[in-house]
């Protein structure tokens, strides 16, 4: 099947996302979110944020150029209870006064997991309704987002750029440079409040039934989808952008 040709606003913003990173993706983490916020999308942005192991590091640099800016978070049906209370502990810490909490479509739930358990059978199916739909929606109002990735991560974000095309839009991951070091040096730093999960060896905390530890020497990764070939939930693959565009025509 030949693919689908690009749609014009693809285009512009895939020639944006690679302009931008030639200019500002070899700037430091903080210079490239008050750039974004002020300068390059004024008004037009927010951040996606999980608050998961290091999430206070983005959020925290977010606060100090502007507490105000929106912060998406997606509540599954299926996060840690730890995750919530993090949310909400760390989010007073640093005094962000807009986080939007996206859910996932409850009809879209009646119907294909009216039991709860689509995670059991069809985790991309059960990620595609409580993860890739709602961030559609979620930042379907804004021009671009911040995101915390970082190469380090996995060997499949290895090559991670700072600014990249989702779309029509654009997604910006000013972290994507940094290792665990730069994190943990942040963190001291700056007295950060860390998910409690953490101490438990999870390193990237996602739904409950779909996470678990990480064992010594495995990327902070590998306890998400354990044993399964899937490394992604899919907000950050293809089917977003395809998600977006629709909603931009």
């Amino acid at each position: 099947m030949a693919a689908k040709p690009r749609q014009p606003d693809e285009e512009i913003a895939a020639a944006e996302a690679a302009d931008l990173d030639a200019r500002f993706g070899g700037l430091s983490p903080q210079e490239i979110i008050a750039w974004s916020a002020r300068d390059g999308f004024p008004g037009a942005i927010a951040a996606v944020s999980s608050f998961g192991a290091d999430s206070a590091v983005l959020l925290h640099m977010i606060a100090e150029v502007d507490a105000s800016l929106p912060v998406v978070f997606l509540d599954t049906g299926k996060h840690f209870g730890e995750t919530l209370d993090y949310r909400d502990a760390l989010a007073a810490d640093l005094g962000l006064t807009d986080i939007r909490i996206v859910t996932p479509d409850q009809a879209a739930l009646d119907r294909l997991d009216p039991a709860g358990k689509l995670h059991q059978s069809d985790t991309d199916g059960c990620c595609e309704i409580r993860k890739v739909e709602p961030m559609a929606r979620g930042v379907a109002p804004f021009r671009a987002w911040f995101t915390g990735r970082k190469r380090f991560q996995a060997a499949t974000r290895a090559a991670l750029p700072v600014f990249e095309a989702v779309g029509p839009r654009v997604r910006i991951n000013p972290l994507a440079k940094w290792g665990t070091s730069d994190l943990a040096d942040y963190m001291r730093a700056h007295s950060l409040r860390e998910n409690p999960l953490v101490a438990y060896g999870y390193l990237s905390i996602g739904c409950f039934p779909c996470t678990q530890a990480v064992k010594p020497g495995e990327d902070a990764r590998s306890g998400r989808w354990a044993g399964q070939a899937k490394t992604e939930c899919g907000i950050h693959l293809q089917g977003l952008g395809e998600a977006l565009t629709g909603a931009a025509h």
